[in-house]
């Protein structure tokens, strides 16, 4: 009786072993499970590596882009501003090259007019070298001479008069006569009419001013026609 309750008992503990590792074998994950899950897992590691370094040289190229961009528009900046720099200057060059043609402009406008009326000058001049002084004194011997002396140093007065008035109108507005004798020849402002041998005169000089020259301003209106020795 004893023994065969023994046998049971063994019986219904090797089936309660049996039974548990049954249960423990289910509850277990089959092998392909573990090694798919495995598997995905260092895959998706393996990828947010990768997306990782990519975000990474992306950032980085990005980065270069931008300096490399900003430093084109200085450089763009650069180049303009000179262009800028150098378009005032021309500018400002222009004005001061377009207000120097006005004043010159306005300073000699008159100039044919003076080169016309120096002409008239010229006659009036001839006319009073024309009289002799002994012509314009009085004679007491005879009252027909002293009224014609009277007259004519009269004209003579008007004639003086009329050509120092031109003179002082045309000195208004910068045209003056100069006489170069004795000066050197200079052939930008004298006409040489004829060369003579003169003793004691530099070889070269103006002995001689047949015609006054006049000048406008600076600048030469008229070469004075003159003499040179030499």
């Amino acid at each position: 009786m004893s023994s065969s309750l023994s046998v049971a008992t063994r019986v219904l503990r090797v089936s309660s072993s049996t039974s548990r590792a049954r249960v423990l074998r289910s509850q277990r994950a089959p092998s392909y499970l573990i090694g798919a899950i495995g598997s995905r897992s260092y895959s998706a590691t393996a990828t947010d590596a990768t997306s990782g370094a990519s975000s990474s040289s992306n950032s980085g190229e990005a980065e270069v882009d931008v300096k490399s961009k900003i430093q084109a528009k200085d450089e763009e900046i650069a180049d303009l501003t000179s262009r800028l720099r150098y378009a005032q200057a021309d500018f400002i060059n222009l004005q001061k090259i377009s207000a120097r043609e006005k004043e010159q402009t306005s300073a000699y406008a008159i100039s044919n007019l003076a080169r016309d009326l120096i002409t008239t000058v010229d006659v009036l001049s001839l006319a009073l070298k024309s009289v002799p002084e002994t012509s314009l004194k009085a004679d007491s011997s005879s009252k027909d001479a002293s009224v014609t002396a009277t007259q004519l140093k009269q004209l003579h007065d008007g004639v003086s008069l009329t050509h120092r008035q031109l003179l002082q109108n045309l000195a208004k507005y910068g045209v003056t006569p100069f006489d170069p004798t004795g000066e050197p020849f200079d052939p930008n402002h004298h006409e040489a009419l004829y060369e003579a041998p003169v003793p004691g005169k530099e070889p070269g000089s103006v002995i001689e001013c047949s015609k006054l020259g006049y000048k406008i301003k600076e600048r030469t209106l008229r070469a004075a026609q003159v003499g040179v020795a030499r």
